[in-house]
């Protein structure tokens, strides 16, 4: 059986040992290595010469595309690991390079890694060079002018997948390596970091008030003082949630844009 090694690049460590321990469970895949950002990436790249990259795309201080760019004349077979919507996804689907969505499901990775495998073993440099280049041109394309924010979530919920727009959540909640999303009456486990799914919300809907928690905005009914000068969030469905310290000048701020808002 022939050994493959990987590289795993995501700036989530989370993600990363998500990806990691799913890796490690393949017998085929002899050495798994780490990039956290888009740079790491590229310096490993050419130091450790892996066979197959699961690479984000949306990372800060550089994305995955200037990974992509920067590959030399010998590239790997890249697996992206995204969490765009499925408009965008179209852009991989019309090139011969695979793909697994944020929340990864165990099964649908398999199938990707498999492919990788297979592609690891068939295609010739020169081939790669080309798909990888077409990829990067269609994945732009396509996702110029898209918005960055996610508008609804698929939970699984007893073998069945429930949609859960973004309208109707109250607050999301750490729960730790995943998020409970909290609606009026029923709550869901997402399978997602609070950090990576704060960079998919729309700044101007949620907020971040605490480490553990996000809520939306129009779901604030008040903001009440708590003892030291504290503050807590009450949601609209009676739910109190304490504003953390890093978090309280962002919540000051907002009230101070929006004079009809008060502090009780």
């Amino acid at each position: 059986m022939t050994k493959l090694s990987t590289l795993v690049v995501d700036d989530e460590p989370l993600a990363r040992r998500r990806l990691i321990r799913m890796l490690s469970k393949l017998d085929w895949v002899d050495r798994i290595d780490e990039a956290n950002d888009a740079i790491d990436a590229q310096l490993k790249i050419k130091k450790c010469c892996p066979d197959i990259v699961l690479l984000d795309i949306q990372m800060p201080g550089g994305s995955g595309f200037d990974v992509l760019e920067q590959l030399g004349p010998t590239p790997p077979i890249v697996v992206f690991v995204t969490a765009f919507d499925h408009h965008a996804l179209r852009a991989f689907e019309a090139n011969a390079v695979d793909y697994v969505t944020k929340p990864i499901e165990p099964g649908r990775f398999g199938l990707a890694m498999e492919r990788a495998r297979a592609a690891a073993g068939s295609r010739h440099q020169t081939d790669r060079i080309a798909e990888l280049q077409e990829t990067v041109a269609s994945l732009k394309r396509a996702l110029s002018g898209q918005p960055r924010q996610t508008s609804e979530f698929w939970v699984k919920v007893r073998g069945e997948h429930i949609r859960v727009v973004s309208e109707n959540i109250i607050r999301f909640q750490a729960e730790r390596d995943y998020v409970r999303i909290h609606v009026a009456g029923a709550n869901y486990l997402y399978q997602e970091s609070l950090s990576s799914l704060e960079r998919r919300l729309d700044p101007a809907d949620f907020v971040r008030i605490h480490r553990s928690t996000i809520v939306r905005r129009d779901m604030i009914a008040r903001i009440k003082q708590a003892p030291f000068a504290a503050l807590i969030a009450v949601l609209t469905d009676g739910t109190e949630s304490r504003v953390g310290r890093t978090y309280a000048s962002v919540i000051r701020a907002s009230l101070t844009r929006a004079p009809q808002a008060s502090v009780k």
